[in-house]
């Protein structure tokens, strides 16, 4: 009997997510997914980082851990101590922080530690999917708080929490992306933040706080994070060097109080984040991160603006959206008769992807006719002719935008 006619389908586990298709390479216009600008990739610099810090201490790939411990390599620890201080006010020591395999795996732990099966959480309405897809699948409740031009709402917050209190529900964190948001790209402004705070210590739930975009801010400073300002430690807090350098490095990490930590710590068990990926982030931030970032958000501000005059050209008043304050992404509602996840699929035949809303929100209804366009991958000209084509196909499946329409 060959192994191809093996018939593996009777010992899967129920509950397991529908099979994924085989890749057949990226579309031509993709829109999809937290891709960066490979324009502004430092690769020189990683080259030489890579170089230097493997002549330097290469040997210690021969031992787990680098000689660093199970936290992770401690140059990088070292540096992430200094740049948290330095922008995001956060005061913690080397042992205070966790490398971890991209912020997916940073998401994975605290809910490993925190979670179980029928408990509630507070989220984000539209908020990353990677997060929403993981409250599903370990069965947990989110309680979606919506959003407007300043983030989350802390008014809704507040009687979410007041209401599952009444319920005798204490959910077993707040989540939220506040510096930077995803999808939106809005920034949660110092009182709300201070209010949210204050709201977590009344009902003793903790902040789960995801920092991934917070490098992009297109004015280059931000609030204080949440971590920062919180007087009673019961934040935890997680960002990535996968906007701010390279995704495909896959380096996370986790900021938190040592009596959560040493819970996260004895969950990781994979004998480390990648070593080498560490080493030359490590090598190359010390010297040149604070001088790379300023250039990265320039080149994705003028993406951003190219992105917003080809939806003004191609789809006129159809195309609403607010300004993102940084990131990579725009959060663009369509008239309510289009249905975005309907108009993925001939989107996708013609060459061009798109994320539709409902798959970043946990209302799906309200986000129907949303989508999230990522405009740090695509060049300006793919930018450009990728909006004229989607602009065709939404035209032909819905009848939007409007022939001839014009901003």
């Amino acid at each position: 009997m060959s192994l191809a006619s093996f018939d593996f389908v009777p010992l899967l586990p129920a509950g397991l997510p529908p099979p994924v298709v085989r890749w057949t390479g990226r579309v031509k216009y993709d829109f999809t997914g937290g891709n960066n600008d490979p324009d502004g990739l430092p690769l020189e610099g990683l080259i030489a980082a890579a170089e230097a810090v493997l002549r330097r201490e290469g040997r210690t790939l021969a031992t787990y851990g680098l000689n660093s411990g199970p936290q992770g390599y401690r140059a990088l620890r070292e540096f992430l101590v200094a740049k948290l201080k330095a922008d995001a006010g956060i005061a913690c020591a080397a042992d205070d922080i966790l490398i971890t395999s991209g912020s997916l795996q940073a998401l994975d732990l605290v809910n490993a530690t925190l979670l179980e099966r029928g408990d509630t959480v507070i989220i984000e309405e539209d908020c990353y999917q990677g997060s929403i897809n993981r409250l599903n699948r370990l069965c947990v409740t989110p309680v979606g708080i919506p959003l407007d031009r300043d983030g989350m709402r802390v008014d809704a917050l507040a009687t979410a929490l007041d209401d599952l209190k009444r319920k005798g529900i204490r959910p077993k964190y707040i989540y939220t992306i506040p510096t930077v948001q995803n999808p939106t790209g809005t920034i949660l402004p110092v009182d709300r933040r201070q209010e949210m705070l204050r709201l977590s210590a009344v009902h003793g739930v903790p902040i789960f706080e995801d920092d991934c975009y917070c490098d992009l801010v297109w004015s280059g400073e931000r609030p204080s994070a949440l971590y920062a300002m919180s007087e009673r430690g019961g934040v935890i807090h997680i960002g990535s060097f996968s906007k701010s350098i390279a995704p495909a490095l896959r380096v996370g990490y986790i900021v938190a109080p040592w009596e959560v930590m040493s819970r996260i710590l004895a969950l990781k068990t994979d004998a480390g984040t990648g070593a080498l990926e560490q080493m030359v982030l490590a090598e190359y931030c010390a010297a040149h991160f604070f001088k790379h970032v300023p250039v990265l958000r320039r080149g994705l501000r003028a993406k951003l603006q190219t992105l917003m005059e080809s939806l003004n050209v191609h789809f006129g008043a159809a195309a609403e959206f607010d300004e993102p304050k940084g990131g990579i992404f725009l959060w663009v509602k369509l008239p309510d008769g289009v249905d975005t996840m309907k108009l993925y699929q001939p989107a996708l035949a013609a060459g061009l992807a798109i994320n539709p809303g409902p798959e970043w929100s946990v209302n799906k209804g309200a986000s129907r006719s949303r989508m999230r366009l990522c405009f740090a991958s695509p060049s300006h000209e793919e930018i450009h002719q990728g909006v004229a084509t989607l602009a065709e196909i939404c035209r032909r499946e819905f009848g939007v935008p409007a022939p001839g329409a014009k901003s």
